[in-house]
């Protein structure tokens, strides 16, 4: 099943009781969110608020908080279609009559991407204008009570390269509302909304810039998608829906439009002209900072007559983003092995942010094959942003993780088979690093037969300065100790202590709370948001030959450092409000 807009998903949702529309009146600074929180925690409905403090329009949050109301939005078919065409490849390739037949069902499939132009008579986009303060009564929502003000959480920004109008890109990122005509726009490195900046900047140009909210499910979907640079996320959009596109052109000048969104803000960014932005609780569970990015000066905004503003809550995983993420990597892996060759499948895991953990699995068809599969990966669109790599040449579902460690864990040789390279770029969001987008990176190989048998209890004693000890999973501890203010060298001298007991464990996460062991998600978000492989990896070494020869164990320090910044948590007298209000929000 596809949807032309948000209105026939949120009738279903509402026709399967997946859907909580909440009439008494909430306030969009942190009250919304806090009612978010609790209910993705609990794999509650979707949301929608119809009685919005200070705007006209009601709001709708958690449409993909659960993987039955991806399921829903998404339908089997685009996966079914992603398998196939990439399936089909071998035997297209020369394509010859019979071939072409046998694969008919699927071309005409593909026959039906693209976009087709609609009237502005039969576009409910173009509803209503707004030319005077045209941010004016939008529902833009605070989350977090440290944020540097009122959040666009959810918007689809689209940009066209400079000189090449047809070559597009269809983004998200945040957008802090300064004023009724001003907003940031965080576009971060790597980003094809920032590629398309730069070069207007190159030229001294303004940026023309439109930012839809709402329209089809897929064109949500499209806009976070992590494909190649020169994939247009429209044509992706039309993939997922089955059927082109309707698209609208600008009547007051500007972009062509969705036909089907809820609204359009359309204006132009300038160049060389930077404003403090942020703060912002982010997906990675803390607070990025404030930092200078570009204005985007809004011209006028296009919405339906009666529009609803959808919205999303970022913060500790897992969140929306986590579900969403989900559904593009299975929809996506199937065209992975087309760009890279030596690559069977590929995960990267929304518990830590995407970009600090990625796995793969790999063809090892002569030695060190992985490890230039490693660069090539390294090498591709946002991938390059990725922290830490773990690379196998075994089968393995990549989602689940502890038994992908087990594998490399059972296999790799630390004298030879773990990388770390220093001063590297790193996600924007990311404060492991000792300056802004600047960090490091590991791969850690696991290839071929085991070498070592991995322990599953602990009973090697007790460890100096270590107050609690647990299994993570086969051959991987959690050790708790000191904080890394009272005791910054903990890590190290545990290394040293450990080589020389000859312990059996060949990696120990050293982290504040050793609970962490309980669960993937805690597991994940704890040790690669909290350290940077450079700094916090320990180990005995050598060095031969300009290569780094590491002995076991391998300890990652994963506790909070002097600098980070805080992690989320809600303020205290909202989550009283919200508690005292809970059965006025939900009488039923």
């Amino acid at each position: 099943m596809s949807f032309s807009s948000l209105r026939p998903y949120l009738e279903m949702l509402r026709k399967e009781n997946d859907l909580a529309i909440i009439d008494a009146p909430v306030d969009p600074a942190l009250e919304i969110a806090e009612i978010h929180r609790r209910v993705i925690d609990e794999g509650g409905p979707a949301l929608l608020f119809t009685n919005v403090k200070g705007s006209p329009f009601p709001v709708v949050t958690n449409l993909f908080g659960t993987s039955r109301r991806v399921d829903l939005a998404f339908g089997p078919r685009p996966e079914q279609l992603a398998k196939r065409l990439v399936g089909a490849m071998d035997t297209l390739l020369p394509p010859t009559p019979s071939a072409l037949w046998r694969e008919k069902d699927m071309l005409l499939d593909l026959v039906k991407v693209g976009m087709k132009k609609t009237s502005p008579a039969s576009a409910p986009v173009l509803g209503v204008a707004k030319r005077e303060r045209p941010l004016a009564g939008l529902p833009a929502l605070t989350s977090w009570q440290e944020d540097g003000g009122p959040f666009i959480t959810l918007p689809l920004v689209y940009t066209e390269q400079p000189g090449h109008g047809k070559r597009h890109n269809l983004g998200m990122y945040r957008m802090q509302v300064f004023d009724d005509s001003t907003t940031g726009m965080h576009w971060q490195i790597h980003k094809g909304g920032g590629f398309h900046y730069h070069e207007a900047e190159k030229r001294g140009e303004a940026l023309p810039v439109t930012v839809y909210l709402g329209g089809p499910p897929a064109l949500i979907a499209s806009a976070i998608a992590p494909v190649p640079e020169n994939v247009p996320e429209l044509l992706l959009t039309s993939l997922i829906l089955g059927g082109k596109l309707p698209m609208v052109e600008d009547p007051l000048g500007g972009h062509r439009i969705p036909a089907e969104a809820e609204f359009a803000i359309s204006g132009k960014v300038p160049p060389h002209l930077r404003r403090p932005e942020g703060p912002f609780g982010d997906h990675y569970g803390y607070y990025s900072l404030q930092h200078d990015f570009p204005v985007f000066n809004v011209d006028h905004v296009w919405h339906r007559k009666d529009a609803i503003y959808p919205a999303t809550i970022v913060g500790k995983p897992r969140q929306e983003d986590y579900y969403l993420g989900e559904f593009l990597q299975r929809l996506l892996s199937p065209a992975f092995p087309m760009a890279l060759p030596g690559v069977r499948s590929l995960w990267t895991y929304a518990e830590t942010g995407f970009h600090a953990l990625t796995a793969a699995v790999v063809r090892e068809s002569y030695s060190r094959e992985a490890l230039g599969t490693a660069f090539s990966i390294l090498g591709q669109g946002q991938l390059t942003l990725t922290k830490f790599l773990l690379l196998t040449d075994r089968p393995a579902e990549l989602e689940h993780f502890a038994p992908v460690l087990e594998t490399v864990l059972e296999r790799f040789d630390p004298k030879r088979d773990l990388f770390v390279f220093d001063h590297t770029s790193h996600d924007t969001l990311d404060y492991t690093g000792k300056r802004l987008n600047h960090g490091s990176k590991a791969v850690l190989l696991g290839v071929g037969e085991p070498v070592r048998a991995l322990p599953a209890e602990y009973s090697e004693g007790d460890m100096p300065d270590i107050a609690r000890i647990k299994p993570y999973c086969r051959g991987c501890l959690v050790v708790q100790g000191a904080s890394y203010e009272k005791d910054p060298r903990l890590a190290e001298r545990l290394s040293v202590h450990l080589a020389e007991r000859g312990t059996e464990w060949p990696l120990v996460v050293l982290a504040d709370d050793a609970d962490i062991a309980d669960g993937q998600t805690p597991f994940l978000w704890t040790t690669f948001t909290r350290f940077n492989p450079a700094h916090d990896i320990y180990a005995v070494s050598e060095t031969s030959r300009h290569h780094i020869g590491y002995g076991l164990p391998l300890v990652i320090d994963a506790r909070m450092k002097p600098g980070y910044p805080d992690e989320l948590f809600p303020r205290e007298d909202v989550v009283e409000l919200v508690d005292r209000r809970w059965r006025e929000y939900f009488k039923s």
